[in-house]
């Protein structure tokens, strides 16, 4: 009943991120002093509302709570003392509060009506706080050369912003400031957006539904949290009065024209594909009122299939088949509005996204799997909001509520009920894995987000509070395959009857002759799903106070707190007060300087947690050693191991069995008690800190004419409390001199341990147990970072020209001793060695956009980007391993990327060599009828065809920043490069 009543108090007065307000400024033009008692008009005739107010003796009026649309257009009629006078139109995004100067000329005086801001383009001074963002529109975005017309791939184009390097393929890929991509912060409309289980986005919106999109990297409002790096918020498509729509398809034909590579592309996933690639895209979207000036819509869909190829080659058997495989998207959006009258308006949007990405088996160039152990992955999401805007006296608010649900399911077998089995040639060689992929993990989060958000306006003073409860039930099927997995041997003459039995690419488990040499057989003895809920619960308060009509001051404090903190302890993180302040000063009509400091706080990523509980047990050995730990003082001595410890996943490993007749894991459950594991996870007794970021800013802007403007930021973010992991058994400490190299074997790494491990085993109290684990891990949060960064930028829009550009040069660095959660270090717990640069970190960045509009409906654009290249983490190379300590850490799968280095290098110290990418875009549109319109486009993207080895997506352990040997040895492996020259085709429909 008390969960009940804080619900309710919650959907009461609950916050929202998305209120929209639009200051406006009347200077005179000859004394440059602000004109009050001014009448000011506000239109948007998409929507039929006019709105007047008066201004105050700032010469200032603010129009409140206003919709997130384009066409809004500012007008003063003539006076007895003024001329009329009328702002360009003006396009207001979601979160959104722009200013508009308009100078104002005498009545019967010959001067111009000078209008400072170009409110129909992006340049325009923000003379209001300090933020530094950066914003795309839909029409720029439509004529930027974009793959698949994903969104997040435009995002590279603004400053402070690349592509990053993750650490699985479906990593997201946005980096901001130089952080780790799984920190970035995802929002549709001011609401959350984001996957919490390793980060990125839950429903990847298709540009078809963004009416713009923004990226915030330093500097924002105290509404704004739960990351300690940047957010992305996307301002979704609105309806008019008038029907507008498109219908479009786009096809990337892919190898057949593309230019050519020896190396695997990725999809739109971010897994890799060769051979027989294409794609298909289609959709139609639609927009308009159900009631005049009252109940208006957008619907959109879109629709995606990639058509790829794998070689199935297993000489043994006599196979060498194709195996086609698809992958197909399917992305539907709505948003309705309702404007109920002058004071309330209400919009309801649903975002529902399907994605499976097929493992159909085979390999890019030839693999072993079947088809029978192939897999889907999906990444299935709901996202439904309900928004309601009012006002009323000097007060507004908003109340929002957002149901969401989102369902990774990594490896959906084609035969979920089956073992698998993989099988061994008379050489011990692989010849085939059947029937099943193995492992599960199917993750499932339901999250509910209350949202409520209040302004205060006076005269100099805009104060606004709000609070933001986001509860997230996470749900994880993970560990081994519960039906098990066979390793088994074939003699010569079962190779050569399945051979002739000409079941070819079509092998399952039951085609294997019953009397096969069973080698092991493991099966997961906890097969169950697991979780708990993460709840966040966030507070804000803010000023933004006009001290003059030239200087603005923004006071503000945020508080967050993340039950998840508290780990396995009894007590969280409750001290996560984060204080802003910025102010902007107005130097004169055409100038002025902002800055602030502000401090961000990080969600704890619930990867972290689930991890801690799935490679978690609760065998009594495994207690034993723990406690034993606590006697060594590696664990506090209030430890409660209870608390740290979870029946978690772990897999029992039996020989002698006959095939597919394995014990089940009800068979095995004594086994837990003695099962030896290389490596075991608890919850950190004292519970996790969440992340912070200290954040400075220095700018100044600079309006050159109404279609030019030049800005310089110079920011500064220094990273606290990071997670890492730290292991409390770790091997002693084993530096190597890179004069003589002596390697240290595994027995002496593991005899060095606070408890020593001998062939699985441990003696404890004088008692030999063999459920203990070699590496005990826990999630820290010690780690640091620190990002500089200036970043010039330059940008013209079209206005009467026939032609438009934007400009960045970015310098920047970024340091840590952590890239990720599952981030440790290369010899024991020494982060003292691990300093060095992030792995996203980009000294030079240089970004242009070129657009050309020769005839009218012609449309011309190039856009170039250059980077200076990623780090080279280099690891040894010609000693026979590459453990040279003998810790059994030094691994470099798929997903970690940590290894020893070679001898005498540091973390990242070496680098790729530039990226240089032009991508062109060519459409033109034809008139049909009134406002129809036909557009035929093609886009060439990497036109010059350079092979670039650096500054694409990619994941890590498949790029070519892990490389053997050292720096000066100038050995190079080439692993992957970026896409060739690659041509994509489309047709779209307007009216």
């Amino acid at each position: 009943m008390k969960q009940f009543y804080i619900w309710a108090l919650l959907c009461i007065s609950t916050i929202a991120v998305a209120q929209q307000d639009l200051t406006v400024s009347a200077i005179d033009a000859v004394t440059q002093k602000p004109v009050s008692n001014l009448a000011i008009i506000l239109e948007n005739k998409s929507r039929n509302l006019q709105v007047r107010q008066i201004s105050n003796t700032q010469g200032k009026v603010i129009f409140r709570n206003l919709e997130a649309l384009d066409g809004y257009q500012v007008i003063v009629a003539a006076t007895q003392d003024y001329a009329a006078e009328s702002s360009n139109f003006i396009d207001i995004r979601s979160n959104q509060n722009p200013n508009v100067t308009l100078v104002l000329r005498k009545s019967g005086t010959q001067e111009l009506d000078e209008v400072v801001i170009s409110s129909g383009s992006n340049s325009k001074i923000n003379r209001r706080d300090a933020e530094v963002s950066f914003e795309m529109k839909a029409a720029e975005i439509q004529e930027i050369p974009v793959e698949g017309r994903d969104i997040t791939r435009v995002l590279f184009r603004l400053p402070n912003v690349s592509q990053a390097t993750g650490f699985f393929p479906e990593a997201a890929n946005v980096s901001i400031n130089g952080a780790s991509s799984q920190y970035t912060s995802y929002l549709i409309d001011g609401l959350d957006n984001n996957e919490r289980f390793l980060g990125g986005q839950k429903f990847a919106i298709p540009s078809g539904f963004v009416k713009d999109v923004t990226v915030l990297t330093n500097n924002f409002s105290a509404e704004y949290g739960l990351t300690g790096s940047g957010i992305v918020n996307i301002t979704p498509r609105s309806g008019s009065n008038e029907t507008t729509g498109e219908v479009f398809f786009i096809t990337r034909p892919g190898p057949s024209i593309d230019g050519k590579s020896s190396f695997a592309q990725r999809d739109l996933s971010g897994n890799q594909v060769k051979n027989g690639f294409s794609r298909y895209q289609t959709g139609a979207g639609i927009g308009g009122a159900f009631a005049k000036d009252k109940t208006f819509y957008y619907f959109n869909f879109e629709h995606t299939t990639d058509v790829k190829d794998n070689l199935l080659n297993v000489p043994q058997f006599g196979i060498t088949e194709t195996v086609r495989g698809t992958n197909t998207f399917d992305y539907f959006s709505s948003k309705i509005d309702q404007i109920w009258n002058a004071n309330f308006n209400s919009s309801f949007r649903a975002n529902i996204g399907r994605v499976d990405v097929e493992r159909q088996g085979g390999g890019l160039d030839g693999g072993s799997t079947f088809k029978s152990a192939g897999n889907t992955q999906e990444r299935n999401s709901i996202l439904l909001a309900l928004k309601n805007s009012y006002k009323f006296g000097n007060f507004s608010g908003e109340t929002n509520v957002q149901y969401s649900r989102f369902r990774w399911n990594y490896a959906k077998p084609f035969n979920p009920n089956s073992s698998q089995v993989t099988i061994l040639g008379v050489n011990d060689e692989t010849l085939g894995v059947i029937g099943n992929p193995g492992y599960v993990f199917d993750a499932l989060e339901n999250t509910v987000q209350l949202q409520q958000k209040v302004k205060y306006y006076t005269e100099k003073h805009t104060l606004k509070a709000g609070v933001n409860f986001i509860r997230g039930d996470h749900q994880l099927f993970g560990g081994g395959n519960p039906v098990g997995n066979y390793r088994v041997k074939l003699n010569q003459s079962q190779i050569d009857a399945i051979r002739n039995s000409g079941v070819g690419g079509g092998l399952n488990v039951n085609d294997i002759p019953q009397e096969v040499q069973v080698i092991n057989y493991n099966v997961e003895l906890r097969p169950t799903s697991f979780g708990t809920n993460q709840d966040i619960y966030s507070a804000y308060i803010e000023d933004l106070w006009s001290v003059t009509d030239r200087l603005n001051l923004t006071l503000g404090l945020r508080y967050d707190y993340d039950n998840l903190s508290k780990g396995g302890s009894d007590k969280g993180d409750y001290n996560n007060l984060a204080p802003r302040f910025n102010f902007n000063y107005k130097l004169d009509n055409f100038s002025s300087l902002r800055g602030g400091y502000g401090i961000s706080y990080d969600k704890i990523n619930y990867a972290l947690y689930s991890d801690a509980l799935q490679q978690n047990t609760t065998s009594q050995s495994y207690k034993l050693q723990l406690e034993e730990l606590k006697k060594l003082g590696i664990l506090p001595a209030d430890t409660n191991i209870d608390r740290i410890t979870y029946n978690g996943n772990l897999g029992a490993t039996v020989s002698g069995v006959s095939y597919l007749q394995g014990p089940s894991a009800a068979d095995l459950q004594g086994r837990r008690e003695s099962i030896f594991s290389n490596e075991r996870r608890i919850l950190n007794p004292n519970g996790y800190k969440n992340a912070y970021s200290h954040e400075f800013m220095l700018g100044y802007q600079l309006q050159l004419t109404d279609e030019r403007l030049f800005f310089v930021d110079v920011v500064h973010n220094r990273g606290e409390n990071l997670t890492r992991l730290r292991n409390l058994n770790a091997a002693a400490e084993y530096p190597i001199d890179p004069n003589n190299v002596v390697i240290r074997t595994q027995a002496e790494a593991d005899a060095s341990r606070p408890i020593p491990i001998t062939n699985g085993s441990a003696t404890i109290n004088g008692q030999t147990v063999t459920g203990i684990a070699r590496n005990v891990i826990v999630s820290e949060n010690e780690g640091k970072s620190r990002y500089y960064a200036m970043s010039l930028n330059y940008q013209k829009t079209r206005g009467t020209d026939s032609y438009s550009y934007r400009l960045n040069y970015t310098l920047s660095s970024s340091k840590n001793n952590t890239d990720g959660i599952n981030f440790r270090p290369s010899d024991a717990n020494n982060y003292a060695n691990e300093w060095g640069p992030s792995v996203n970190d980009r000294t030079h960045n240089i970004n242009g956009i070129y657009n050309y509009y020769p005839f009218k409906g012609t449309a011309l654009t190039l856009a170039g980007l250059l980077q200076s290249g990623q780090p080279i983490n280099r690891i040894p190379l010609g000693f026979g391993t590459t453990d040279l300590n003998g810790d059994g850490a030094s691994f470099s799968d798929a997903y970690q990327g940590n290894s020893d280095r070679f001898p005498g290098e540091g973390r990242n110290n070496d680098r790729l060599p530039w990226s240089t990418t032009f991508d062109l875009g060519v459409q033109h549109q034809f008139k049909i009828i009134r406002n129809n319109k036909l557009e035929l486009r093609a886009d060439v993207f990497n036109i010059f065809n350079a092979e670039n080895l650096s500054g694409y997506s990619n994941n890590a352990t498949q790029s070519n920043q892990i490389q053997g040997g050292s720096s000066a040895s100038g050995l190079f492996t080439q692993r992957n490069a970026s896409p060739p020259r690659q041509f994509q085709f489309g047709v779209r429909y307007l009216f």
